[in-house]
């Protein structure tokens, strides 16, 4: 399958998880082989310089984890509080429906490691953020953020870039 036809599949629940929120729902993609294939294919293309990958819960570990393994490449898992076994730093962010906490292990990765951090939705740019600054407590470097779709009226990447310049982001679709 071509990967504009994947992202064909992408479905619009309006309402979800609250009113007014407009849900990208990837879950067609990731239950058709061909489908997902042609996405984790053409993620791969932005795997040049990346060392690990992190991936956001809960789809940024669908995609992620797959783009690793596709790459032979270490995860990283940034989990919601509380989820966790071993030490771990934490980061409080916002979205456009309420607030949470990922966490992140203490030793998840080598002091200048350099980290691509996955997710399927750039939308506020709130877990996002607080993933970058997990990585970086535990000393790696963040060189890009790579994800599936961004929303761009939310201007997410104008909060991701303000803080963080160096770092490129890639979406790789736009609604």
């Amino acid at each position: 399958m071509e990967f504009a036809n994947a992202l064909g599949l992408i479905r619009e629940i309006p309402d979800f998880p609250k009113t007014g929120i407009l849900f990208q729902d990837i879950t067609p993609i990731l239950s058709s082989p061909s489908a997902f294939s042609a996405v984790i294919a053409k993620m791969s293309e932005s795997l040049i310089d990346v060392e690990v990958i992190g991936g956001v819960e809960a789809r940024g570990f669908i995609l992620g984890s797959a783009l690793a393994n596709s790459a032979y490449l270490g995860f990283v898992p940034f989990r919601k509080q509380g989820k966790l076994p071993h030490k771990t730093f934490g980061a409080k962010y916002g979205l456009e429906y309420g607030d949470d906490e990922l966490e992140v292990h203490t030793d998840a990765f080598r002091p200048n490691q350099k980290v691509l951090i996955v997710d399927d939705v750039l939308a506020t740019g709130g877990t996002l953020l607080a993933a970058i600054e997990l990585a970086k407590r535990c000393g790696a470097v963040v060189t890009k953020v790579l994800v599936l779709l961004e929303i761009d009226f939310l201007n997410g990447r104008s909060k991701i870039a303000e803080k963080y310049p160096e770092i490129e982001i890639i979406a790789l679709h736009h609604a």
